[in-house]
């Protein structure tokens, strides 16, 4: 994305439904601690780490949507 982030993206969309459930996938290491003092709403209840099967991918969907 060209003009922000997925941080960035997922704070808009709390802006428009804070009851939208965002998982967020990527194949960086994540320092949590690092990245509440940057962006302190995020929730990072789903995350998937790269690189991933579709198998895993869609048991981790469906775990998150029941």
């Amino acid at each position: 994305m060209p003009n922000m982030n997925g941080f960035q993206l997922y704070e808009r969309i709390l802006q428009l439904d804070v009851s939208m459930r965002v998982c967020f996938m990527s194949a960086l290491e994540i320092n949590i601690q690092a990245l509440t003092e940057v962006y302190p709403n995020v929730n990072l209840g789903c995350y998937i780490e790269k690189p991933v099967t579709i198998k895993y991918l869609i048991k981790k969907l469906s775990a998150e949507l029941d």
